[in-house]
C-alpha cells in the first residue's frame, strides 16, 4: 500500500527531506519504524530505538500499535517544548 511520510524539525534535518511517498506492507506504526530503521544510515539514526520520536497518523497522535491504511499520512517529529 502507498502512504505518505512527513518529517519535521530535527528529523527532517537529519534525513534531508520533508516528505516522501512509500510503498509498504507495514500493518502498523511499529512495523513501519522497523522498515525505516532497516534502511540504515540517517534513517537508523534519526528514528533509532530509544530516541524520543512522536508519530501522528492522519494528524492524530499515534502509538506503535496504531494501524496503517492505504493513503494515510504518517508524521514523525521530535518532542518539543516551548513557552
Amino acid at each position: 500500500m502507498k502512504i505518505q511520510l512527513r518529517y519535521f524539525a530535527s528529523i527532517r534535518e537529519d534525513l534531508g527531506l520533508a516528505s516522501e511517498d512509500l510503498d509498504t506492507q507495514a500493518a502498523n506504526v511499529a512495523a513501519l519504524l522497523t522498515e525505516l530503521r532497516e534502511r540504515g544510515g540517517a534513517y537508523a539514526q534519526a528514528l533509532a530505538e530509544g530516541r524520543p520520536v512522536r508519530v501522528a497518523v492522519n494528524q492524530i497522535m499515534a502509538n506503535e500499535g496504531t494501524a496503517l491504511q492505504a493513503g494515510c499520512e504518517v508524521g514523525f517529529f521530535p518532542p518539543v517544548t516551548g513557552g
